[in-house]
Formats: C-alpha cells, structure tokens, sequence
C-alpha cells in the first residue's frame, strides 16, 4: 500500500496477529480455502473461495474417486496454493474428510494434492472431524450444550456437547452425495438409508429436548432459506435459531418440492440446490430422533476447530466476543483505550443501580463499550445508522442475535439519542423489550460519558456517574468544571428521567 507521499506503508485495516495462516479443506463435496489474518481467538477470514468438486460422488457405490471429480479438486488446490503464495502466508495447513479417506484411490489423489500444496494432509478420521468439529462450535458459543451435526458430502458427524466437555463421535455415511448415491436419488430410499444409520447410533435419547447444532453448507443453504421466507432482518446465519417444528416445516416443504416453486431459492446457489432435499431429510430425521428444542446455525466447524485447537491455554480461555469488540474498536474508534475506560466507568453505575446482571449480560455491555466510538468517521447523520448495520451483521462469535441487537441499538441510541421509534418492527420482532431498554439505558450512560470525554483517553477515570438513592449523579473534578454546560446537564436530564430518578451534577 502507498501512502500520500508515494511510499510503502502497512495496511492500517490489519490487526498485527502475525502472518497470514490458509486452511485448505477437500471435502467429498467442495474444496475450500480460507485464509484467516493470523491465529486469534476471534480469526478474521480475509480470503474465503470453495469449488464444488463433488469428489465424494459416486465413493459410496464404486469406492473410487471419479477422474473428472480429481481434475477439478487438482485444479482448486493448484490455484489455492497459488493464492496462498500472492497472500504471503506464513503456514498452510490441508485437511481432508471422508471422500479420500472411504474411496481406494483417495492416497493416490493425495500424493498427488501434496506436491500441489507443498505442505502434509491431514486425513481426518470420523472420530477426529466430529471432534474437530465440536471444537468448531465450542469456539463460536457461548456455553454451547446440546448435539454437533456436521453434514458434508460424504458423512454425518454426532457428536454432544457441553461447554468444553465434547464427547465421543459418531461417523455416519449421510452425507448429500453418499446419499443421493446410495438412494440412486430416491428420497424414499435415502429415508430408510437414514433411519436404518440413525437407529444405530446409541444413546441419541439422552439428548431428547436438547438444542441441535447444524454445521456444513447444505444445512447452511437449508436456513439461508428459513431466513428469506422470513424477511428476517440480519444478514448473520452463525446463531440464527429455528424452533424444531419451523425446522421440520421446511425440511418437509423442500422435500415435496419442486424447489423452483419456494419462496427464498433463488438465495441459494443453483449447485447447491440439488442436496438441499437429502440435508432436509436428515435434518428432519436427527430432530425427530433427539426430539430437539432448537436448531442452531453454526458457521464454524472443522476449520475453525483445528484454529482453536492450535491456540495456547491462555487465548483459549479469552471471550472470542470481547476480543473482536476490542479488535474492531481498535481498527475504528478514536480511542481504544477509550472503550476500556468506559466499560469501567459503567461498570461503577451499573454497581450503584444493583442492576439484575448476569456474566452473559455483563460481556455485552462489556463488548458494547468497546464498540461505541466505531462510526465517529461517518457523516454525524449517519453514524448511528451506521454503527447499527456494521454491528448487527458483524463477524462476531461468541454471542446470539438478540445479543447482536443489543449492541448494535445500543450504538444506534448513542449517536440518535433514545426515542424509542428509532427501533424498527422487524428488530422489535427478535429482541425482547428488556433487551430494547438495557439498551437504551447503556445508550443514555454512553451520551453522557461521551460529552464528558470527547472521546479522549484519561478523561471517565476522573468522574464518575452514579445513582445516589433518588438522584443521578455525575461528578466532576474541580479541574473538568467547565465542562457543566447546559448541554451535559441536559443529557444527564434524559437518562434520569429514562429510569425516573432526579439528576445532578456535582463538582467536588
């Protein structure tokens, strides 16, 4: 990059987390290659590029790798390794699932994918994707619990989950293509292919009532879907629930098809399209089998867990969520050391008020100070129209779509004051009206620290706002008096009418 002057300098975009790092990942059905800035508990992809391939095609029935299927996953890996090297990247690591590991001819394709790659495979057993796959969404919840389902084009894997407790997975031949194939593309072959599997996997009652994560691109497609029929307002799929019988809805609906006749299938890519009635069997039948609450989006799987897996003890300890509120803060606001000083000047309020506060409570408001200050650059008209979209569709893990709501209404408040019409119906429709007033209560405390500060650095630590029994208080230093102009008090004004206590400002 070139700066004014016409001289060499670092992207100022970046994060310093060391040089980039690619996962190449040949599945039965597409090859991918991500290229994330660095290892961190919150990865950034940078670069993201799949190739449908289907090399897991025709595995279940021949036992072969098809020649057509190896030339075009040879090609993707030729120009991901290509890539890798424009990219810079400092280390490359390839995986390789169920396609290569079932068919007879898969060490030969191999070999041949390592000269390509100039790097080692990794061919995963069953037992390590689901693992690896577990550790995916560990890494991207907060506290999962409940049952992994990671659907390629080869295999299912199962696997339980609870917190950072992952059990022992199952591998299951249920893949789109292994089904479609075995079937001889009947669905009413594949329902008894997929029951026969499922009714041998043990202990699969013990999750009855639990949620269930879906992991893998057809599932992805299948609620990409949900989520047009819906006009749901968030662009996010990592987190997005569907209640059991909604889920059972669209599974049987895409079943019956024809899918050129449902509503939302022009947002899934025409390749796709032809898996998505063996992924809604399976889905269907795994949420009947388990009785399941929930079906919940996961974006991260095998490639992320590997990440994750790849991290010391102490960044594995860290709230993915907390470290991208700072990273972006870092990337974008005035003041980074700003948001650090506010999540502590509100942690003083919230402790004056005895506010009900939860530890997950807690890391949004938390995660919410980091990013208050991320849209300064933006036309004053906009910033809180701004801050809203970037926050709400943000690549942010470690926190479910109300919680996106909430921080990004809290930064919509921030910068457009609290009228409560500024929350739009479909955002009404997925955030509860507790979350909309915590919300506009951080909003209100953040209008007041910000008028205090500039946004400066140094500035909150000297002050303090608090609720003093019935009255408000914002205390100033002798040295900041001048800062009490009608302006700051009207501001306190708001936030103490919004809890219906009296306000003062007070100099000591």
């Amino acid at each position: 990059m070139l700066n004014l002057f016409g001289q060499e300098e670092e992207a100022r975009g970046r994060l310093r987390n060391g040089p980039p790092m690619a996962v190449i990942d040949i599945g039965s059905n597409s090859v991918r290659l991500v290229v994330y800035d660095g290892i961190s508990r919150s990865p950034t992809a940078i670069f993201n590029e799949k190739v449908l391939c289907g090399l897991g095609r025709s595995v279940a029935t021949t036992g072969k790798l098809t020649a057509g299927a190896v030339t075009k996953a040879l090609a993707a890996i030729r120009r991901f390794r290509a890539l890798c090297d424009v990219m810079k990247v400092g280390e490359v690591k390839v995986l390789a699932t169920a396609a290569a590991r079932d068919a007879s001819n898969g060490e030969e394709f191999l070999d041949t994918a390592r000269k390509i790659c100039r790097a080692d495979i990794e061919l995963l057993s069953g037992g390590r994707e689901a693992h690896l796959s577990a550790l995916g969404v560990y890494s991207g919840f907060w506290k999962p619990a409940g049952l992994v389902g990671d659907l390629g084009g080869g295999s299912l894997e199962l696997v339980s989950i609870k917190g950072s407790e992952i059990g022992q997975g199952v591998t299951l031949p249920l893949g789109g293509l292994a089904l479609q194939d075995l079937s001889e593309g009947s669905l009413k072959k594949a329902q008894k292919v997929v029951k026969t599997a499922l009714a041998g996997v043990p202990d699969l009652k013990a999750f009855e009532g639990s949620d269930f994560y879906a992991v893998g691109g057809t599932w992805r497609a299948l609620v990409r879907l949900h989520m047009a029929q819906k006009n749901y307002p968030l662009r996010v799929m990592h987190g997005y629930t569907l209640p059991a019988k909604e889920a059972l809805t669209l599974c049987r609906r895409i079943q019956r098809g024809p899918l050129e006749t449902i509503k939302g299938i022009e947002f899934v890519p025409s390749d796709r399209r032809p898996l998505l009635p063996y992924g809604a069997l399976v889905l269907e039948n795994v949420i009947k089998a388990i009785k399941a609450r929930n079906v919940v989006t996961s974006a991260l799987g095998v490639r992320e867990g590997l990440l994750y897996e790849l991290l010391d003890d102490e960044t594995k300890e860290q709230d993915p969520l907390i470290v991208a509120s700072v990273e972006l803060g870092l990337l974008r606001s005035r003041s980074p050391r700003h948001g650090h000083e506010l999540v502590e000047w509100t942690d003083s309020l919230v402790g004056s008020m005895a506010l009900p506060e939860d530890e997950y409570d807690r890391r949004l408001r938390h995660a919410a100070c980091h990013l208050a200050d991320i849209g300064w650059r933006a036309h004053p008209d906009y910033r809180g129209e701004q801050g809203f979209s970037i926050i709400a569709n943000a690549a942010f893990v470690g926190i479910d779509h109300p919680g996106r709501c909430y921080l990004a209404l809290t930064n919509l408040f921030r910068h457009e004051g609290l009228r409560e019409d500024l929350v739009s119906p479909r955002i009404r429709e997925i955030t509860a009206p507790a979350i909309i007033a915590r919300a506009r209560l951080l909003g209100a405390a953040m209008r007041v620290a910000y008028l205090v500060s500039a946004s400066m650095p140094g500035v909150l630590p000297r002050t303090s706002l608090k609720l003093n029994g019935e009255r408000l208080v914002l205390t100033l230093p002798e040295n900041l008096k001048d800062l009490a102009g009608d302006r700051l008090a009207n501001r306190v004004r708001q936030m103490a009418r919004l809890i219906g206590k009296e306000p003062q400002v007070e100099i000591q």
